[in-house]
């Protein structure tokens, strides 16, 4: 191998239990809306490393497998709302209950059943980085080992459909 030869080695993550099913409405920028649908979601984690894969320095799947599914867990059979929506207007409701209306029509779900997400629309772009950065936080606090310096990029993926979807990435910087 030349010098000029440039190496890598990247962990896919995508099992049959890392998923979520949820229902949504996108909403256009003239005020349109999709009718309330759900999919049910497949998500896919893409680890690319910094360094070999050295017995010293090796990551464990496990440790990505427990933190993505746990943060699937929290969207998993809900209705995501965007709560940064413009057309989002909320309505007055009984504590157990979620009122709004959005595009002009009036919604009334139970609120144990609703995730109002810090986002202006539920894409499956805006997903795939809600869902990194969630995924992200709760690995950063549950690692005590400073395995981050391993990590040249993290790519999260979530397929709404087979063949359809949208992924987030995280490139970190040269290492010292």
């Amino acid at each position: 191998m030349s010098r000029h030869d440039t190496r890598s080695w990247t962990l896919h993550i995508r099992k049959d239990n890392i998923k979520f099913s949820a229902a949504h409405m996108t909403v256009f920028a003239d005020g349109q809306k999709e009718h309330l649908h759900g999919h049910n979601y497949a998500v896919e984690l893409t680890v690319e490393l910094a360094e070999p894969p050295a017995l010293a320095r090796m990551l464990s799947y496990e440790v990505f497998k427990q933190a993505l599914r746990a943060v699937c867990a929290d969207w998993d059979e809900k209705v995501l709302i965007a709560g940064g929506n413009p057309w989002l207007e909320w309505l007055p409701a009984d504590a157990n209950e979620c009122a709004f209306r959005l595009c002009g029509k009036r919604y009334v779900l139970p609120a144990d059943e609703v995730v109002v997400l810090d986002m202006d629309n539920v894409t499956a772009e805006n997903l795939a980085q809600a869902l990194f950065e969630r995924f992200w936080a709760l690995l950063s606090c549950e690692q005590a080992i400073p395995w981050h310096e391993r990590i040249a990029a993290v790519s999260l993926r979530i397929d709404e459909s087979r063949g359809q979807g949208a992924s987030y990435t995280v490139r970190y910087g040269e290492r010292a």
